[in-house]
Parts: C-alpha cells; structure tokens; sequence
C-alpha cells in the first residue's frame, strides 16, 4: 500500500522526464514493487500470468528481464532492492494484505465462472502473490544478467533510501511514496511501468513517463521539516498504521502539522487509533533497519546461464532470449562497461 502522498506532492516539486534523460543514473529500484507491477500487468485476457510448462508463474520474469533491458539501453543504471523481514509494526498491514488477495482470488474465480473476462483480470491482477521461489528465481536471473540487488534486512524502501543519501545511488525507483519518509532526496516514479498503459475499465490508453519528486521542494513548498511530514502520513495512515486516523485527510492532516513542534503534534494523536505507539511508528521512519554490507557493481552479463534459466527452465522463447541478451550486452558495454573502465584508468 504505502502512504499516499499523492495529493500533497506540489507541482514544482514533480518533474516529468523521459528515460533518456535519467542516463548514468543508479536507480535504487523497490524490487517487491516493481515484481508485483510485473504479475499484475504481464497477464491473459482472462486475467491468468504467464507460465512455464510445469505450471510455475513467469510474468515477473519476463518483466524483469525486459525492462531491466530497456532501461539500461537508455542509459540508465539499475539495482534492485529486495525487501527483508517486514518489522513488526507492519504486522496488521501484512494480514490485511493477505486477507485481501485471498478475497481478489475468490472474485476472480466466480468472474471466470460468469465469462466477465475484464472484471476476472481485474481481481487477477489484485490477487497476485510473490512466493518466495519467484524472489529466489528473480535474484538468479539479475545475477545472470550482471545486475547487481541488495538484500535488505527490513523495508526495502528504506534501504534503497539509505543507499540514496549515502550516494550509491541517485534515486529510489518505486510508486510508493514512503522512500521520501526514509529521507531519500529523490523519488522517481513510473519508472518500471513507462510507456503506453490502458486505463483501468476503459478503452483508452495514456503515455506514462518517470516522474521525479525532489525531497527538498516537498519540504519547502509545504513549509514542512520531514520529521512533520512522517507526522502528516502517520495521519493519512502508512503501512504501520493501515487507515490512518479517523476524519483526517491529506489537506486536514496538513493544517494539524503545521506549525506545531513534530513531538508536539505526536502527542496530540488519538493514540487508541494505532496499533502500536504512534512515537515508535515515528522513529521507525527516522532510524529504519538498514544495512552498510552491500556492493553495488555491474558485471557482462552471461547468455549460457540467462539461456538455462530463461529457456531451458521456464519455456521462454529461445531466439527472443538470445536476441535479448545481445541487446543487454550491447546497453551494458555501451551505457556501464566503458564508463567503469575510464574510471579505472582515472584513478588507477
């Protein structure tokens, strides 16, 4: 879910751009977000992923090799953030995920049943699971690929923001909001979703470009320090307190903030409306579990295993793969391999 901050965002602090236009940028991508855009988006008519010929879900796959192509031809440096344990304070969020993808897969079930094929897609795309043999397959194909990824112990968003305001990475990559809680100075939206899209329920189709939102423009055109704005979404509600507090919206969330001291506000709070202590919600988004052990490196990428794991495990077309791995390979010496070698020979 993450907090919805999308009605806070002002204009001036929002930029769309095209992909080239991030090029010799590392993006800090939330992996869980982008796999799940995957599952929900590579889909049937009728709403059923794409499989291999033992019956095992590849849409995450196809979408992560494909994409991950086309944003290295335009010049951009991905890694891929994967999420840890979820903390404790996500607990209640994780149930009602879950309750809520077991409903979806009901709803589909008694759609495909009807024949109502756009409403049985519908309830697909929000019944998707990632198991965690998707995760570990996802992790050997970037390796095949010489992507590098990053095991978070927690929050993947919040180490992606970590590695942000340490400098490895330029960006975090994801359509949440909550990297810009964590500290990131840079949110890029879209970026794993870009291009021609169908509108939900309608016939029409829209062009989607990345949008980057800058941390410090939020700040300044809201007249908030972050440490208010973690206030301002613990009242929308975040992922740690699911629906946030009764009668407060965006704009009235806003006007309760402003102004006041961020440890005078938390006291304000109805404290019966959390789940756990609003103050450890809070300094949760100021101290998350993040980790320092971590390279973020890109290697050739290596076709045999791309081809094993791709073609001979998962049925993908064998001429389509290979075509695709010489466009990787391509991205890779033009857009990573010659600029890491000048460095080399820089500083060596």
């Amino acid at each position: 879910m993450g907090v919805n901050l999308k009605e806070l965002i002002p204009p001036e602090a929002r930029k769309e751009v095209e992909l080239k236009d991030l090029r010799g940028k590392v993006i800090a991508l939330d992996a869980y977000n982008a796999l799940y855009q995957f599952l929900a988006s590579i889909r049937q008519p009728d709403g059923t992923p794409l499989m291999d010929s033992k019956g095992r879900v590849t849409s995450h796959l196809s979408g992560l090799f494909y994409r991950t192509i086309n944003l290295m031809e335009n010049g951009l440096k991905p890694v891929y953030v994967f999420d840890g344990k979820p903390p404790e304070l996500k607990e209640e969020e994780v149930r009602r995920r879950m309750e809520a993808r077991e409903k979806a897969e009901k709803l589909y079930q008694e759609a495909l049943k009807a024949g109502k094929l756009e409403e049985a897609r519908r309830y697909a795309q929000m019944a998707s699971r990632l198991t965690k043999d998707m995760v570990e397959d996802a992790k050997k194909l970037l390796n095949a690929m010489g992507v590098p990824w990053v095991q978070a112990p927690a929050e993947g968003e919040a180490q992606a923001a970590h590695m942000v305001r340490r400098g490895d990475a330029w960006a975090v990559g994801s359509q949440d909001y909550d990297s810009l809680l964590f500290g990131s100075p840079r949110l890029v939206r879209n970026v794993s979703i870009t291009g021609r899209r169908k509108l939900p329920r309608k016939n029409v189709e829209i062009e989607i470009k990345p949008e980057v939102i800058e941390l410090d423009k939020v700040l300044a055109s809201l007249g908030l320090t972050r440490e208010q704005l973690i206030v301002v979404a613990m009242l929308i509600g975040t992922d740690y307190n699911p629906g946030g507090v009764r009668g407060f919206g965006p704009k009235k969330a806003l006007t309760f903030v402003k102004g006041k001291n961020p440890e005078t506000a938390l006291k304000l709070l109805p404290r019966h409306q959390f789940p756990t202590d609003p103050e450890e919600i809070y300094r949760y988004f100021l101290e998350p579990q993040v980790t320092e052990d971590y390279r973020v490196e890109w290697r050739e990428p290596d076709g045999d295993t791309i081809r094993e794991i791709l073609v001979e495990e998962h049925d993908f077309s064998e001429q389509r793969v290979k075509n695709a791995v010489e466009r990787l390979r391509a991205a890779y010496r033009k857009h990573i391999k010659t600029r890491q070698l000048g460095l080399d020979m820089w500083f060596g």
